[in-house]
């Protein structure tokens, strides 16, 4: 048996920290980055005499993610004890969901490599956070001491546990990226990972391709980004392939994911989910969902990505590429449609975006709403364009300062005399010094070389600094020549 031979199969869980002010079962805040264990209480550190109450948002978040994600909500959901000790797990149990989750039997569509494909959604479920551990050191396996901060304990998280319809490291970096979006457009977590907001752990196992039998799976976990999950999938296929082909046995275990060394490293034997000896939680009641509330939830979602996508493409004509970009990020696609209701021009403003706006965001490492840029802005370095106040050129400048101090585009040119020079007497004057000045250039182009007259407006240009209309002066040029 070839590796061509071998099929890769992967599921992924994903957990999301839920963008609730307090915990899951407590009022402790749950702001990222305060000093370790100051945002504690008895119940979160599972203290005697602790009890639980849970936090309607956390609800109410994974409702809306249940509904975003094409799931069916379910009439009530419990909470179980998930028993396992771990040193940043004070009760020894995790308060989670397990034959009665949230939400159940959703999907997220994707195109891959042109082919659209469907990955199904076993189901969305809420549980409470781990605290975590510091490990001294690069290598948790080496780590000499680890301390324990239990702020993080008890922050609301949902799980989200996809069938195992996978085929590819690649398919399941752009299922990661679609599920991130999806999030966000609903606005129930911020999705940072660098942040733990959100977290992968992937089963991956191989088998005989055609074949219906599942290969024996091993678990992937510290995977803190979109290239590790694809660096440690891609790795893991290869190994497993490799191990069969050579006849040798795939161990079901949990593996680390070693950023550093490009490698996963078996941890420990994989545990079967009754090892975890769930029971129901005594201090917390079954949760009837209401179906009226479902409904209300429904009707608050916001414009979701796919249908905005097909909203780009059919109503303003944009092509494919542009609608995917836009629609990649909320802000940016609330930012496209506010500039459009100004500036009516769709491909003009898609491409001013995808251009200079996420240029310059991808610069400052900023995502829209924290800069001082306004679709006012946008609208008004197009219309100076359109109206041949400024070049193109000199747009970019403009832009440049408005979108870092907020002023606005039309004091800039004013201010800067950076008005184009559309006068037919001055930029033949130019022209002509220009020609004068490159025999050589202007030998060239009379001699075929099309692209002499490129430099040639680049020296007309040059010499305005930026602001001779560029169609004139190729007309003036092409007539001088």
């Amino acid at each position: 048996m070839s590796n061509q031979e071998l099929e890769t199969v992967i599921g992924l869980e994903v957990h999301v920290e839920l963008s609730t002010n307090s915990k899951a079962f407590c009022r402790c805040s749950t702001v990222f980055g305060a000093p370790p264990n100051t945002q504690v209480c008895p119940v979160c550190l599972g203290l005697p005499g602790g009890l639980p109450v849970l936090n309607k948002k956390a609800l109410e978040y994974a409702v809306l993610a249940g509904l975003a994600l094409n799931c069916q909500i379910e009439p009530s959901c419990r909470f179980d004890r998930k028993n396992y000790f771990y040193p940043d797990l004070p009760n020894a149990f995790q308060i989670s969901q397990a034959d009665q989750p949230v939400a159940r039997n959703g999907y997220i569509d994707l195109v891959v490599k042109g082919q659209e494909r469907r990955i199904r959604i076993n189901r969305v479920h809420l549980e409470e956070d781990a605290g975590k551990l510091v490990h001294s050191g690069d290598d948790i396996a080496a780590a000499a001491t680890s301390l324990v901060d239990l702020n993080r304990a008890g922050v609301p998280l949902i799980e989200i546990v996809s069938e195992p319809d996978i085929r590819s490291p690649e398919e399941a970096r752009l299922y990661l990226t679609k599920l991130k979006t999806v999030l966000q457009y609903i606005d129930v977590s911020d999705c940072k990972m660098e942040e733990g907001s959100l977290r992968c752990d992937a089963n991956l196992s191989v088998r005989p391709r055609g074949s219906s039998v599942y290969g024996t799976k091993t678990e992937i976990k510290n995977m803190n980004s979109f290239r590790a999950v694809f660096r440690g999938l891609s790795f893991e296929e290869e190994r497993q392939k490799e191990a069969i082909v050579a006849g040798q046995e795939i161990i079901q275990e949990t593996r680390h994911w070693d950023e550093a060394r490009g490698v996963t490293v078996g941890m420990r034997t994989k545990e079967e989910a009754n090892d975890y000896r769930y029971f129901p939680d005594p201090n917390l009641p079954p949760v009837v969902i209401d179906r009226q509330w479902v409904e209300e939830s429904k009707a608050s979602l916001p414009e979701l990505p796919d249908a905005r996508f097909d909203r780009l493409v059919t109503e303003h004509n944009l092509p494919t590429y542009d609608a995917e970009v836009l629609t990649a990020s909320r802000s940016v696609a609330d930012f496209f449609d506010d500039c459009i209701r100004l500036y009516p021009d769709a491909k003009a403003v898609s491409n001013w975006i995808m251009s200079e706006v996420l240029r310059l965001l991808n610069i400052e490492g900023k995502e829209i709403q924290d800069t001082p840029l306004t679709p006012e802005h946008v609208a008004k370095v197009l219309q100076l364009i359109h109206d041949g106040t400024i070049s193109g050129r000199i747009a970019k400048d403009v832009f440049e300062e408005t979108f870092h101090s907020g002023r606005d585009p039309e004091a800039i040119v004013k201010e800067r005399g950076l008005v184009q020079i559309s006068d037919t007497d001055e930029l033949s004057r130019l022209v002509a010094e220009v020609v004068a000045a490159n025999p050589k250039v202007v030998e060239d182009y009379r001699n075929g070389k099309d692209k002499a007259l490129g430099y040639l407006v680049g020296q007309v240009m040059k010499a305005t600094r930026g602001k001779a209309n560029p169609q004139m002066v190729n007309k003036l040029l092409r007539e001088k020549l």
